[in-house]
């Protein structure tokens, strides 16, 4: 079908985020079962997931923060690879491009849920920004029908 290799990236994307979850409670679970600041987890009532902060070493809580991060920019992605899709607009560059910006997340979340270099992390995001910024102008000239 024209223009739905961009759903390809979008798939491979939402595949990553399942794993990057996988990834969170399996780091997280045991940590806060050894850990002496928290009780029994089956006992904890309330709170979020950013209370954790507090109690558990900042590498375990790194891969919620990737995981959370997942759910922000990558939600724009998501709307404006649909849309193309839904153009015909969603082949060629623009698949491309959303292999590209699928690409700079899931190295994004490497470095953040190991390393956490925060430089390094900040280069990855502004870089997959520009490849959003130039799906979303992609979009924006073909649905509203601007001729450059």
């Amino acid at each position: 079908m024209i223009g739905m290799a961009i759903l390809q990236p979008v798939v491979a994307l939402t595949i990553w985020t399942m794993i990057m979850w996988a990834w969170m409670y399996a780091t997280r679970i045991p940590a806060m079962s050894k850990s002496p600041n928290i009780e029994a987890p089956s006992k904890l009532v309330g709170g979020t997931g950013k209370d954790l902060d507090a109690v558990l070493p900042p590498q375990v809580q790194w891969k919620a923060h990737n995981y959370n991060h997942l759910h922000e920019q990558p939600t724009i992605f998501y709307a404006v690879a649909i849309v193309l899709a839904i153009i015909g607009q969603g082949d060629g560059m623009n698949a491309l491009l959303a292999w590209i910006y699928v690409g700079l997340r899931v190295v994004h979340s490497l470095v953040q849920v190991t390393a956490n270099k925060v430089m390094v992390r900040f280069v990855l995001f502004f870089l997959s920004g520009l490849v959003l910024v130039a799906l979303i102008f992609h979009a924006t000239i073909s649905v509203f029908d601007i001729h450059i």
